[in-house]
This record gives structure tokens, C-alpha cells and sequence, in this order.
């Protein structure tokens, strides 16, 4: 598994969750699994998260194929220790001159050279810890170089020869697309050993580099986080400019859903919850919904639907359709909202506009803090997911678990986990709309405010929340299956 996240060491959302519960899971099943992050030295980690364990930092140094300030600094690896558990084998690139800065993610061209050596070194590691893979799992555009790699050169070498690759597409909206004068300097132009050519040989740049995109021509084969994003992908409206590439490939494409690590996101032991509950006794949930209201600073008295929103403040997660439906709501007093993320300025500075308007009833936290986000999930009534677009989503998957009705809109992976309640029948998970407008977005809060004032249908609707399962047990044979067929071993 190569990522530029993973949960704890690294993690800006769903992608960390992923990545980490896939491996252990994979870990469970019984396979070998080694995870190839860079190490992040300034990113500080919850004070829950830090390791007890000295680090192993495996003997040699390396130096970068990659150019950094017109020379090739030096690399290491770093063997880490995980969560108890079973857990894959972790390694991170200590390259402080690429990855010291504190962030995950920074921009500019520094971006293209921190996720070229990512890729680079992960092949590289193979032969240092003399392993041979059979599938290398690259995880999004930061990891994408690494099929294109394989091809020109690398997938001759003793160790990787019979490695296959696969690519998994997490959010096609970043592409990392660079100017293609970069190709020398990130070691695209020349093979490590020789190579005939193949589709995913770099020899001639094209007008620019787009790293998801040569990965994708490259990758013996793509997956995508949910079945219909699989296929919204390939069209027009949501292939971002790769659809016609993705369109000649999709035989080799595949949507699997994405899991959750119930281990780790239960409302009956989490230990960053002030209380804990399970579905028989829902008690604590409202001892969890008066600690976010306080923490909040909200006033505790209205009966009404607290809506809660962990989120990336991007334009894909909805944040316009949030800012036209919310107003009027808070004006006629019908919600109270927490909403916890950092992002876009424009995002930003409108919520916290939108918390000093309705002091009392809406609240922005401009952080990213686990222990606050978990205290969301358990503390609100409803959450919201009105994407754009959403290749999967983990967010409502986390509030059904813990009792808190999603909001969402039809696309993606969110149409895949959210069903709309009928009252008549008692099924159905949350409330979903179609249109990425304020108006649909309003007409499923006005749907989650009718249910909550009927306390017995609200009721029905949590435990039917709570009851479903998308653990990662149901979801790896997937990925297995698809590692079998690449390796050419049947079940």
C-alpha cells in the first residue's frame, strides 16, 4: 500500500480511514501487507495517537532520484509501530528536504517532487527489504507515478517483476497536474534499467503531467471508492476531463465500496466520547448531545434538530448549498448547527459570519481535531453530506453508526449507503435529495425536522441507522478477489 496518508501518523479524512482499514483488514485475512508513507517530521499527532515505540530506522541512506534545489539529497526509511492490533508492516520516507514542512499537503511545484519520491522510494524499498510483491496498491494521485514507474524500468528489477498494479481513484478532482519541464527532475526520463516501451513509458512528455492520469493509462487495474461513482466517473458531469481515458479502460475499472473499521468507530467503546451507548440504550447519546452543546457554547433549551458537519471546506462538499438553506432555518429557529472543518477562505469566512449572526444556535469550530469531530457524530441528531459529488464518503457511515440521521445527496457513495426513510413502511437510513441546490437541501432538513418531531419514528429511523453494517469484512474480498485475478491465483 502506497498512500500519502494513513491513519494515525497522517490523515486529512477519508482517505487515512481507508487505506488503514483495508491493510488491516488484508492484515486479518492473512496476507503481508507493508504500507509506504512519507514521514510528515513537523505534523504534530493527538496526543492519543503518539507512539510509545522508538521508531527503526532501516541502515543505509538512499539518494533521491528526485531533484530537489538542483541537487539529489539523501533519504531514509523508517520502520514504525502501529495501534495494537493486527496491523501491516509500516514504513515512512524520512526526507526532511521534501516532507519537513509541517503539512501534509503544501502546492507549487514542491508537490510534484515530495510525491515523486514517494513512488520512487516505495520501489525502491522493495529490493532494500529484499520483498517481492505481488500487488503494489497505490492510493490516489500522490501515489499515482508509482505504476508509471513500474513500467519504465523498475518492473524488471528481481524484486518487482511479478508485481501488478493497482490503482484506486479516491477523489478525481485532484489530479496533480504539473508543467512537464518537471519530467527530468523527478526521474521520469530515464529507466532505472532497461526497458522496452510500454503504454505507461514517459519518454516524450505531453503538454503537461498529470500524475492521476499516467497513472491511470499505466495501472494493470483501477478501482474507484463506490460502485456508482464506478460509473458517474466515465461521464462527462463527473470525470473531470479524464472520462475519455477512463471510457477505454473501464474494463479494467471497478467500484468497491468503501468500509469502516468498527474497532475503531463504535459509540459503545470509543474512548474520545464522554459517554458511551449502543442501540438497546441510547442514553448516552444524550449525554454526548449536552457535551457538544456546551462545548458549543449553544443554548440548550429549543427542541430542535442539532445538525452536525465534519468536512473539508471545498466547493465538491456542498458548502454553497449549506450557506443558502442554513439562514432562514436558523432565523425561524427550526435547528442549531455545529459545523468542524478547515479549507477555502471564502468557505470559512462565510461560517464564521453565518456563527456570529446566530450566536446562540450555530457554532464553527476552523479546525481539525478527531476528539472534537467524534464528539459530532455521537452529539448530533442529523448530519449533513450534501456533496456535489462524493466518491464514497465515510462521514455517513460514521453518524449512522452513531445514531445521528444523515442528510445527503443522491450521488456517489452516499446514494450507495443512504437509503430515504419511509415512514410508512419504517425503512430507510436518512434523508436523501437529488438536486445540488439550497432548495433540495432544505426539503430533506424540512423531511429529518418532521421525523424528529415524533419521537417513536425518530427513534425507528436511528435504529435502523445503527443496525447497518459496512464493515470491512464485507468489503476486502472484493480487493481480494480482484489481487487473485491480477496474480493469476483462483479461488
Amino acid at each position: 500500500m502506497v498512500s500519502a496518508e494513513y491513519a494515525p501518523f497522517a490523515k486529512t479524512g477519508g482517505l487515512a480511514d481507508m487505506v488503514t482499514g483495508l491493510s488491516k483488514a488484508l492484515v486479518s485475512n492473512g496476507h503481508d501487507v507493508r504500507v509506504v508513507l512519507p514521514h510528515y517530521p513537523g505534523l504534530a499527532l493527538d496526543s492519543r495517537d503518539r507512539l510509545t515505540g522508538t521508531p527503526l530506522v532501516l541502515d543505509g541512506l538512499e539518494v533521491s532520484p528526485v531533484a530537489l534545489g538542483g541537487a539529489h539529497p539523501a533519504y531514509a526509511f523508517r520502520q514504525v509501530v502501529g495501534n495494537p492490533g493486527p496491523q501491516p508492516l509500516i514504513y515512512q520516507i524520512d526526507a526532511p528536504g521534501f516532507f519537513g514542512s509541517g503539512a501534509i499537503y503544501g502546492g507549487g511545484e514542491l508537490e510534484a517532487r515530495r510525491f515523486a519520491l514517494l513512488a520512487h522510494a516505495a520501489l525502491r524499498l522493495c529490493g532494500v527489504l529484499d520483498w517481492s510483491p505481488e500487488i503494489i496498491h497505490c492510493h490516489d494521485w500522490h501515489a499515482a507515478l508509482l505504476p508509471v514507474l513500474l513500467n519504465n524500468g523498475y518492473g524488471r528489477t528481481r524484486h518487482l517483476r511479478d508485481a501488478s498494479s493497482v490503482l484506486t481513484i479516491h477523489n478525481i478532482g485532484y489530479q496533480g497536474v504539473f508543467a512537464d519541464t518537471l519530467a527530468a527532475d523527478l526521474g521520469l526520463l530515464s529507466n532505472p534499467s532497461p526497458a522496452p516501451a510500454s503504454p505507461g513509458l514517459i519518454t516524450q512528455p505531453p503538454a503537461d503531467l498529470n500524475f492521476l492520469r499516467d497513472g491511470i493509462s499505466a495501472a494493470d487495474a483501477l478501482t474507484t471508492v463506490s460502485p456508482t461513482h464506478g460509473l458517474e466517473i466515465l461521464t462527462p458531469e463527473y470525470g473531470k476531463g479524464l472520462d475519455p481515458l477512463l471510457r477505454q479502460r473501464r474494463n479494467r475499472l471497478v467500484g468497491i465500496l468503501n468500509g469502516v473499521d468498527y474497532t475503531a468507530w463504535d459509540p459503545a467503546t470509543d474512548p474520545r466520547l464522554p459517554a458511551h451507548y449502543e442501540p438497546r440504550d441510547l442514553t448516552g447519546k444524550a449525554l454526548c448531545r449536552a457535551d457538544l452543546v456546551a462545548k458549543a457554547e449553544l443554548i440548550p433549551g429549543p427542541a430542535v434538530p442539532l445538525l452536525g458537519m465534519v468536512t473539508r471546506l471545498a466547493e465538491q462538499k456542498g458548502l454553497e448549498l449549506v450557506l443558502e438553506a442554513l439562514p432562514p432555518l436558523l432565523r425561524q429557529r427550526q435547528v442549531q448547527m455545529v459545523v468542524v472543518g478547515q479549507g477555502e477562505e471564502r468557505y470559512s469566512s462565510q461560517l464564521r459570519q453565518l456563527a456570529l449572526t446566530f450566536p446562540d444556535l450555530c457554532r464553527f469550530f476552523e479546525v481539525q481535531n478527531e476528539s472534537l469531530a467524534r464528539l459530532v457524530f455521537a452529539g448530533s441528531d442529523c448530519f449533513l453530506v450534501p456533496s456535489i459529488y462524493e466518491p464514497c464518503g465515510l462521514t455517513q457511515m460514521y453518524a449512522l453508526r452513531y445514531g445521528a440521521v444523515p442528510i445527503v445527496r443522491e450521488t456517489g457513495g452516499l446514494k450507495d449507503t443512504v437509503r430515504h426513510f419511509d415512514a410508512a413502511s419504517g425503512s430507510g437510513t436518512g434523508a436523501v435529495f437529488k438536486h445540488a441546490d439550497g432548495a433540495g437541501l432544505s426539503w430533506a432538513i424540512g423531511e429529518a425536522i418532521s421525523w424528529f418531531r415524533q419521537p417513536a419514528l425518530w427513534g425507528q429511523i436511528q435504529q435502523n441507522g445503527m443496525a447497518e453494517d459496512y464493515s470491512w469484512c464485507h468489503q476486502a474480498p472484493h480487493y481480494e478477489a480482484l489481487y487473485g485475478r491480477l496474480a493469476g491465483v483462483t479461488a
